[in-house]
Order: structure tokens, then sequence, then C-alpha cells
């Protein structure tokens, strides 16, 4: 795998991820909801309007273009598994930013991600 085929996939894993953390802060900002008949309109409108979400949304479409460049150069079985990187970046950024546990077993899966990647991109 060269360095260009590297970046854009780990540019699409980003993107993905970041997404993901941007969801998570427009949820957070909104609060608990349910929907129902009463409030479709009145949450969609909140969630639609949320800065956070449609941040979030327009790195998950930014993530599309870029993902489909990257398998246009990197086999599929190799490039998919490169999105389990996205875990180890959710995982870190959420204890970090949202004060999510990162428990040791949690770590401990992190570091069987870590190895799974890097044995996947030798191969």
């Amino acid at each position: 795998m060269n360095a260009t085929s590297f970046s854009l996939l780990m540019t699409g894993v980003m993107l993905n991820a970041g997404a993901q953390l941007l969801l998570k802060a427009g949820t957070n900002n909104v609060g608990v909801f349910e929907f129902s008949r009463d409030n479709i309109v009145p949450i969609g409108w909140q969630l639609a309007t949320e800065p956070h979400i449609v941040g979030g949304l327009a790195c998950y479409v930014i993530s599309v273009v870029v993902w489909i460049m990257a398998l246009s150069r990197v086999e599929v079985s190799v490039a998919y598994p490169l999105l389990s990187v996205g875990y180890v970046v959710n995982a870190i950024a959420a204890w970090y930013l949202f004060g999510e546990a990162l428990t040791p077993l949690r770590l401990a899966g992190i570091g069987v991600i870590i190895i799974g990647v890097c044995l996947v991109t030798r191969s």
C-alpha cells in the first residue's frame, strides 16, 4: 500500500470518527428524546438544525467520497478492517471529550484492534 492510499484510508477513518463524535456532541446538546407523533417535527427540526449534528453529517458525506477514492486503490479486504482504527480514536476521544469510561477491558480491546490492524496492513 502506498502513501496516497494509506492517507486516503486514514482520512476516511478520521472523518468517520469525527462524525460520530460530532453526532454525540449534538445529541448531548439536544438531550434525551423520543420520537412520537406529537414531537417528530419539533425534535426532527431541533436535530436537523443542531450545528454539531450538521457537522457530523457533513463529515459522513465527505468520508464517503474519500472512502470511494481509497477503495479504487486498495482491496476492500485490506481497507475495511482499517475502519477499526475509528474505534480506537473514538474510545480515546470520548474519554477525553465526554468523560466516558476507558476501563481496562476496553483498553485491552483497543490493544487487540491495534494488533489486528497491524496484521492486516502487513498482509
